[in-house]
């Protein structure tokens, strides 16, 4: 029965997608078990739409994840059956060890484990009797991830059962061997994959030297994907969780040794991001300039902050090397380069002659970079000024605004033009750093007219 609200605005809410009105009605008191007419809980249909945040909105209210339907079946089964890592955690709810006894545990586990094994396309195959060509393509499966959709035979799943699987394990403290954990994300080399995410969050949950030991010995398997995949999860481990200093020196340690050996330029360039971002290492400089002359630019993006430990001075090697940088055909190297070497008196005017130059490039991104650069930087030559001045005609609002910004920093009274030619700032600029400086510049001219 329903606790209060009528069921059919809980029923439109579901089919609208709107999960904030879900969260809205249940607060009020609907029922979060609300059948619709076909005589399914509204948590049913959406598991069927692929709706994971109104999914995950019903079960935070109250919806029954293990209701058992007319079919025998339940959500949770049906979210198995659906194939989507995302609705599935959405409906699995916090802590289903202490709900489910052990009997529906295995059920759900078998489940799992059989779509994995027999594939998508088989089982669609097995339940619909179809021998047509399976239909697959791309879709979203959560803001962040991606995953294959499946159709035959009138059916449509998600091929996500090797991330249903490894979450569900997890779930119920069932540790596979690592190595079986990354075999099931090689099926999906794609780090945008739900399936890889979700094997990696598991081992990243899985706290233990044992299990760091076992992923990061991947890192010298000949498959350019596995070693992503460890990449992937050393980046976003130490982006979670902030480790002691013993493992912050290991993992230095071993992202320097590996920086030596990677032949590989894309994993290259992303354990440089690593090792220079999270971690510091007395080796730092002697790697960036190893890799300064790298021929692909996407490792020498990131040689500019191994040359630049705020901790450490500067060799005139290091130096020379970031010059050169500046000069460098790649525009992100160059931006790169003077990004990092920020605050170096001796290299400022090369970081703005290259900057000078970065104004001139078709992406609206490092022009507005390169005017941020200038904005700060500590040449105050009528050049830079002027170059700023110029920007104000510029057809991206927020190369302006850099502009506006540096020459407010220079209290140019071009600045009263550019307060107007950057134009209207939305709600997102409220606590804007640079729109706080037009407006104090523009405030302080009237209160200095005012007081005269």
């Amino acid at each position: 029965m329903n606790r209060g609200k009528e069921p059919d605005g809980l029923v439109t809410a579901v089919r609208a997608g709107d999960a904030d009105a879900v969260r809205e009605l249940l607060e009020q008191g609907a029922d979060p078990d609300t059948v619709d007419e076909s005589g399914l809980p509204v948590l049913c249909g959406a598991v069927a739409a692929y709706d994971a945040p109104v999914a995950e909105a019903l079960v935070e209210g109250g919806a029954d994840p293990d209701r058992v339907l007319p079919d025998g079946t339940t959500p949770l089964e049906r979210a198995i059956d659906g194939g989507s890592p995302a609705v599935f955690s959405a409906v699995l709810g916090k802590e289903p060890r202490l709900r489910l006894p052990e009997a529906d545990r295995e059920r759900l586990l078998a489940l799992a484990r059989h779509w994995y094994t027999t594939g998508v396309v088989e089982e669609l195959r097995r339940r619909t009797g179809s021998s047509d060509p399976a239909t697959t393509f791309r879709v979203k499966d959560d803001e962040y991830h991606e995953i294959d959709q499946v159709s035959l035979g009138g059916l449509v799943v998600r091929a996500g059962h090797a991330g249903i699987l490894t979450s569900l394990e997890w779930a119920f403290r069932i540790l596979p061997p690592v190595d079986e954990l990354i075999d099931r994300a090689m099926a999906h080399p794609d780090e945008r994959d739900a399936n890889w995410w979700a094997v990696l969050w598991t081992l990243l949950e899985r706290r233990s030297y044992e299990a760091w030991s076992a992923v990061v010995t991947h890192r010298h398997h000949p498959s350019p994907a596995r070693r992503r995949f460890v990449m992937d999860y050393l980046r976003v481990r130490a982006l979670m969780w902030t480790g002691n200093g013993y493992d912050e020196k290991k993992e230095s340690a071993f992202l320097a040794a590996w920086a030596a050996e990677e032949s590989d330029s894309e994993i290259l360039a992303k354990v440089l991001d690593a090792f220079t971002t999270n971690y510091d290492h007395p080796d730092q400089e002697a790697i960036g300039l190893r890799h300064a002359a790298h021929p692909d630019p996407r490792v020498r993006r990131e040689v500019p902050y191994a040359l630049s430990d705020e901790y450490v001075p500067r060799s005139p090697a290091a130096r020379e090397a970031l010059r050169a940088l500046t000069r460098d055909p790649d525009a992100e190297v160059r931006l790169a380069a003077c990004t990092a070497a920020v605050g170096d008196d001796s290299l400022l005017p090369d970081l703005t002659r290259a900057l000078l130059l970065l104004l001139e490039e078709p992406d609206a991104s490092v022009r507005s970079a390169a005017a941020a650069g200038l904005a700060t930087s500590g040449d105050r030559s009528p050049a830079v000024a002027d170059a700023l001045a110029a920007l104000l005609d510029d057809g991206d609002q927020n190369v302006r605004l850099e502009a506006g910004y540096g020459l407010a920093k220079r209290d140019d009274p071009r600045t009263a033009d550019a307060i107007e030619r950057v134009g209207p700032l939305g709600d997102q600029h409220v606590d804007d750093h640079r729109a706080s400086a037009l407006w104090r510049w523009e405030w302080e001219k009237k209160q200095a007219a005012a007081d005269q």
